[in-house]
């Protein structure tokens, strides 16, 4: 994405220098081109998300030579100056494209979310919007948020604080190799190996154990950035290569990015780990081989059309995800052809922001002639950048009005036979906008694996000195109903523990995740649980789960997936449970709305009745199946007080029902704590 002056970068020969800046510029456009066509959805790119691996490459690669050529030719290095480039290359655009981003969020992205995103634009102002992104992708309040319209500048930020630390450790480097008379680039070497290496293995461990935040976190890509580094300070050997040698280097290179871009699938593959390897290495090798001026490839990548994209890399990077989530947010989702179309006119934007904003500031004399003056616009257009994030949360502050804790109604207005139903509440609790924040103490204490972990993660509520204890397994359906089943479990002192895993039902059958793709570690953790319930011996299982399908053969992910072999599944959990003695409650699986019911809310604040809806329980069927074939199970079924005389409300009294999805508010199922312990009573152990 950013970039530097070539000409002061690229250690060749003058001679081969134009063609190889042409090569570079090229390069640049092949990253961004398959970046754009992979954010348009184009199905077959499915590996274009591999742009941004070879735009770090190019960053680590240009970087490390400009300080590296500072340092040789003046025998210093000047962090004031640096950083003043740094600023003026970057910031002025990036402020443009944060304000007009700012702009379509509050004009077109959903008010509830105002907050998160106002915050994602005040994060990417400061480059550190990875960390935020990192945080989300495991963080289950998370759920139903729309892709953050700066999502992209997670890249960006990796770059910038890449940007931060490497001409520290360069000067640092600096200062030792004089003092023991070692060759700066021998000496750097070991720093970039120092910092490559152990990056590389982090993001190998890290992408088989946590892999959602594995895709953000700069540690797990700062070896991409080395690589590019390391390829820097080789250049005067790589210009003796062979002419064989450095053409082959070029098509091979060229080849492997050819191949990650449309064999590797963005939809399965755990990223960046050892796979991006791949596209690393590639990029690399086109860069030896261009250095030792390789023409086959240059040809290509040195074509007028490509090198004057690559010129245009940087803006049309920054222009065209916002530009995608407005037309999404105008239009509803974009077929292909639609996306290709409207990344296609994200040139317009991104020339104009380049000729009129970019350009002109990076060539200024005036801002050129004094470091501060560079340090001091960046700070200005970060500012600028965060002030339009703040400008989009500040209302989003001034929350709906909630009552005081204890005087919410939510089921207890069903209590007396009260009007469950009132269209125009005084307060709602919790308020839309802090809808999906209402959720379960379990995921505070990260009591749920998350996507790839498969442990048996056991949490404890109640009253751990309880005479008989109740496990709660399941997946984020039946986490919704702890903070209910810990009140019961302190009341009636009973010890509560908790299995609980994101889309993953407790039972003996294969499912498929959300996307239809196979979930292997959902069965991993299915043998881990039950292995861990046998131990513990509870007195009762309480179990739901929000899938209501299985696959019929669960070693074949293309065999089909239906309710049977999810009733099948379920008997088969149920009947080991009973056998071991243990007893099992089913809780039937609520009705969901048909949309993002706190969002319908938001837009209809004094007309709650419009985003009430029918009552239907897609997963109460297949577990009441699946009681008749287990003795001693039995299925619990609340939806009579979630969906009075078969309405389900989105405000009962005066509490949001709904938080994200199918999931209850914690503060609805709270309201529902003394129905549930009546219903369980009969059922439960007496003591």
């Amino acid at each position: 994405m950013s970039t530097v002056a070539l000409e002061r970068v690229v250690a060749t020969p003058a001679g081969r220098s134009r063609r190889f800046r042409a090569d570079i510029e090229g390069l640049r456009a092949i990253a961004v081109g398959l970046v754009l066509v992979y954010h348009a959805g184009v199905r077959q790119l499915p590996g274009g998300f591999v742009g941004v691996d070879i735009f770090f490459v190019i960053s680590g690669y240009l970087i490390t030579g400009l300080l590296v050529r500072e340092v040789e030719s003046t025998g210093r290095l000047s962090m004031a100056a640096f950083y003043a480039r740094r600023a003026k290359r970057l910031l002025p655009a990036t402020a443009l494209v944060l304000v007009v981003t700012s702009l379509v969020t509050w004009l077109w992205l959903p008010q509830t979310q105002r907050a998160v995103l106002g915050g994602d634009i005040v994060a990417a102002a400061f480059y550190v919007v990875n960390w935020r992104l990192a945080d989300r992708s495991v963080d289950y309040l998370a759920e139903g948020v729309v892709p953050s319209p700066v999502q992209h500048f997670w890249s960006l930020a990796v770059e910038e604080q890449f940007y931060v630390l490497w001409p520290l450790v360069i000067l640092l480097v600096l200062v030792v190799a004089r003092r023991y008379r070692r060759s700066l680039r021998g000496a750097l070497a070991v720093g970039i190996a120092a910092i490559g290496v152990p990056s590389l293995v982090w993001s190998i461990w890290k992408t088989d154990h946590d892999p959602a935040p594995a895709f953000f976190v700069t540690t797990t890509r700062l070896w991409e950035l080395a690589i590019g580094g390391a390829v820097a300070l080789g250049a005067t050997h790589w210009q003796r290569l062979p002419a064989f040698a450095a053409r082959a280097l070029v098509w091979a290179g060229l080849g492997a990015l050819a191949g990650a871009a449309l064999l590797i699938d963005g939809g399965t593959a755990a990223w960046p780990g050892s796979l991006a390897l791949v596209p690393v290495l590639a990029t690399a090798a086109v860069i030896v081989g261009g250095s030792a001026g390789a023409r086959p490839g240059a040809r290509l990548l040195g074509a007028p059309p490509l090198v004057w994209i690559g010129g245009l890399s940087y803006s049309l990077y920054l222009w065209h995800w916002p530009v995608l989530i407005a037309a999404e947010a105008w239009w509803g989702p974009l077929s292909a052809r639609a996306g290709l179309l409207v990344v296609a006119a994200c040139l317009v934007p991104a020339w104009l922001c380049h000729e009129l904003v970019e350009s002109p500031v990076r060539r200024s004399t005036w801002v050129a002639a004094r470091a501060r003056r560079g340090l001091v616009l960046g700070a200005v257009c970060t500012l600028v950048g965060a002030a339009g994030g703040g400008l989009v949360v500040l209302p989003s502050l001034g929350a709906d009005p909630a009552p005081a804790p204890g005087e919410v109604l939510g089921a207890h207005v069903l209590d007396g036979g009260g009007d469950w139903f009132v269209n125009d509440p005084v307060s709602i609790t919790p308020s839309p906008d802090k809808a999906t924040a209402d959720v379960p103490q379990i995921y505070a204490d990260h009591c749920q694996v998350g996507a790839g972990m498969t442990e048996a993660r056991v949490c404890e509520y109640g009253d751990p000195a309880g005479i008989w204890t109740m496990a709660l397994v399941g997946d984020s359906k039946a986490a919704q109903w702890q903070p209910a089943l810990d009140a019961i479990a302190k009341r009636e002192h009973v010890r509560l523990i908790t299995y609980i895993k994101g889309s993953c039902a407790f039972s003996d059958g294969a499912l498929l995740l959300p996307q239809g793709q196979a979930f292997p570690d959902c069965s991993t953790w299915n043998t881990h649980v039950l292995a861990a319930v046998l131990a513990a011996k509870p007195a009762v299982v309480v179990t739901t789960q929000r899938e209501n399908r299985a696959l019929v053969d669960p070693d074949d992910p293309t065999s089909p997936y239906e309710s049977q072999a999810m009733v099948d599944a379920l008997a088969s959990r149920w009947q080991t449970l009973e056998d071991a003695g243990i007893g099992v409650v089913a809780l039937a699986g609520n009705p969901g709305p048909p949309g993002v019911l706190y969002e319908c809310v938001a837009e209809h604040r004094h007309d709650v009745s419009q985003c009430s809806f029918p009552s239907k329980a897609p997963t109460a069927t297949v577990q009441k199946k699946a009681a008749k074939l287990v003795e001693g199970a039995h299925v619990v079924d609340l939806n009579d007080v979630i969906c009075p005389d078969g309405t389900c409300p989105a405000v009962m009294g005066d509490v949001l029902t709904y938080r994200s999805t199918s999931h209850l508010t914690k503060t609805f199922v709270e309201s529902m704590t003394d129905v549930l312990a009546l219903r369980l009573d009969p059922l439960l152990p007496s003591g």
